[in-house]
């Protein structure tokens, strides 16, 4: 069998948003999607992308995804790379393709100059701690993450009265 990952395509948002859908029901998070397909499409395919995924299939049949965008890092002084998201089917799991996802988007960084590589993982995903760890990357436990999103969101914007010239 033949491992191909490839940048997704203009016309394959359905296909996207399938691979969020089973990734948010992996993690119990499927009431978390609102995405829509002309989302994803104006997200990944529009004039300005927002993000950028891939498709890694396997004898031809997609097997999984991965969406990432450019951060920046000030103290580095240059761009770098978060990953959204990263998912293998269950049935192709175990085939390196996660690790080959890693792996690509790693030299995407290096051929690019980017400073550093990062996602998150959620804490009980003791499988994915291990594999993210046997690939080299580092857990910063000192770091938290912070959202605001729905109605703190809106709460927040409506707080400052001040432009922000």
């Amino acid at each position: 069998m033949t491992l191909h990952i490839r940048a997704a395509r203009p016309g394959e948002a359905a296909l996207v948003l399938s691979f969020v859908k089973e990734l948010a029901e992996f993690e119990s998070l499927s009431a978390e999607v609102d995405a829509t397909e002309e989302m994803i499409a104006a997200a990944l395919f529009g004039p300005s992308p927002a993000a950028f995924c891939l498709i890694a299939e396997w004898a031809g049949e997609p097997a999984g995804f991965a969406i990432y965008f450019n951060s920046f890092s000030s103290f580095r002084g240059r761009r770098g790379v978060y990953l959204e998201d990263i998912f293998v089917r269950p049935s192709h799991r175990g085939r390196g393709i996660g690790k080959a996802f890693l792996e690509h988007i790693a030299r995407l960084c290096v051929a690019n100059g980017w400073a550093r590589f990062e996602w998150a993982v959620l804490d009980w995903n003791e499988h994915a701690i291990e594999f993210y760890r046997s690939c080299g990357a580092t857990l910063l436990d000192e770091w938290k993450i912070c959202r605001v999103t729905g109605d703190a969101l809106l709460g927040l914007a409506g707080r400052s009265g001040q432009s922000e010239d």
